[in-house]
């Protein structure tokens, strides 16, 4: 009997979407039907290329309405608040369309006396693209585009939560024209999908989620020189300096920690404030948390969706009962959010302080909306605490000294600093991590460099 990967909605618990598994040997197929298609798809212009996948950013644009629903149904984000996501897959592909030209140049070399003397980059292969349910365009679209315009073929395993998702991808590319094979879907389970690692059929992964499934994932793949790039979990710290605009600090921070309900890699986890403005700074967090609403995230006047699922709500209701279990205090009352309800995906956000480190919620990623505030001396005592983390993949200071939170973003162990913001990914930056937030990077020209392979020419003319 073939396997189902199915979707069910956190909206209502309903089977929203079920499809029937890819099989190994179908999967071999499409892998091997990829490889013949990129052939084809290689040898076509940079420019050629670019114009397709252009078309098909063009079409995923058009069905904002309808798709933001589906994400909504699909994984719980407010359907007002979906359809940012379409809107920044459309930059972020643009983007890394139009600096593909400047990325994958020819090295300029003094040709001393050659008739050839460069470097120039060439497409890896099939690149086998694993997306997570939490930003099914986003995260996607980060090594896709770029992937496709190098001259790669893709293969997409998404999420079974987000599977929907994926075939919008697939419609996009076909409707846009590109050759058959250069773009398919796999829906294998992720045993099957192991194994395929394991023979080694692909030529770069892409992954996109935990670290336990990042470390297994590595782990199938250790038998191959293929690359794997990996972006894992975070527990992103804030530090407010006595210098800042708290309220407009706390108003920003709020929307970085509960912006779809916390279920975001760069999320704001933990927050460090001077003591000189602790008490201001959370006064105003906890009131600006209180006025979220929590609902159907069908519903346009709701702000804050479930979560994924139920047992990823009684994980981070779990975290906050060991927290105050051990001395913290939960700011905000659960009878403030009606529609939570335990066992539900429903949960209410939750701000705690008298937060220490030695509490899961302050050191464990919580992926939900809960966050951690703690008060601090010291710029020194901040830095020590944010990189008190087996993390790292985003920091932000919030102070009206730039020169002062460049040094301080100069000793904090990350991928990427923001200064007075925390919420926006900026395509021509890289987007990279450390520790067991990963290894790898996207976006930026940078992102060409782990979807190609450098190859040297050196000619010399013979004598006449």
């Amino acid at each position: 009997m073939s396997s189902k990967i199915t979707c069910i909605s956190p909206v209502d618990g309903s089977v929203y979407a079920e499809r029937t598994a890819t099989s190994l040997s179908e999967a071999r197929v499409i892998f091997a039907k990829a490889r013949e298609a990129r052939k084809t798809w290689s040898a076509m212009t940079l420019q050629a290329r670019c114009a397709l996948l252009s078309a098909a950013v063009d079409h995923l644009a058009k069905a904002k309405a309808e798709i933001s629903l589906e994400i909504a149904w699909q994984m719980g984000r407010p359907v007002a608040q979906c359809g940012g996501e379409i809107s920044g897959m459309e930059e972020r592909a643009r983007h890394m369309l139009s600096i593909a030209p400047e990325a994958l140049a020819d090295a300029q070399l003094p040709q001393n006396g050659l008739a050839l003397r460069t470097m120039r980059r060439e497409a890896l292969g099939t690149i086998l693209v694993i997306a997570p349910w939490n930003y099914p365009f986003l995260t996607a679209t980060n090594s896709i585009f770029p992937a496709l315009a190098a001259g790669n073929s893709v293969v997409l395993k998404h999420s079974a939560q987000t599977l929907v998702c994926g075939e919008r991808f697939a419609e996009a590319f076909a409707a846009a024209g590109l050759p058959e094979g250069v773009f398919q879907l796999c829906l294998t389970t992720n045993d099957d999908t192991t194994a395929l690692i394991g023979e080694g059929i692909h030529d770069h992964i892409v992954f996109t989620g935990s670290v336990s499934v990042g470390r297994h994932l590595q782990a199938a793949n250790a038998a191959h020189f293929s690359g794997i790039d990996l972006e894992l979990g975070g527990k992103d710290p804030a530090y407010v300096r006595a210098d800042a605009n708290v309220a407009w600090a706390a108003d920003c921070l709020v929307d970085g920690a509960f912006f779809n309900s916390g279920q975001s890699c760069c999320g704001i986890e933990r927050i460090y404030v001077h003591r000189d403005v602790y008490a201001a700074f959370v006064d105003r967090f906890a009131e600006m948390t209180k006025a979220y609403v929590l609902g159907d995230p069908t519903e346009d006047h709701v702000t804050l969706g479930p979560l994924v699922s139920g047992k990823a709500a009684d994980f981070v209701r779990g975290q906050v009962a060991e927290a105050v279990e051990k001395g913290a205090r939960a700011l905000i009352a659960a009878g403030d959010f009606p529609a939570d309800e335990l066992g539900s995906a429903y949960l209410a956000p939750q701000v705690l302080i008298d937060v220490t480190h030695d509490m899961r919620v302050m050191s464990e990623e919580s992926f939900g909306p809960v966050v951690g505030i703690m008060s601090v001396d010291s710029d020194e005592e901040a830095v020590r605490l944010m990189n008190d983390s087996d993390f790292g993949l985003t920091a932000s200071v919030w102070t009206a000294d730039l020169v002062a939170a460049e040094a301080i973003a100069a000793k904090i162990e990350t991928g990427t600093c923001f200064a007075n913001r925390c919420d926006y990914l900026d395509p021509a930056l890289a987007w990279t991590g450390v520790k067991d937030t990963g290894r790898g990077c996207s976006l930026s020209v940078h992102a060409y460099d782990h979807l190609t392979r450098l190859k040297s020419y050196h000619f010399r003319a013979q004598p006449e």
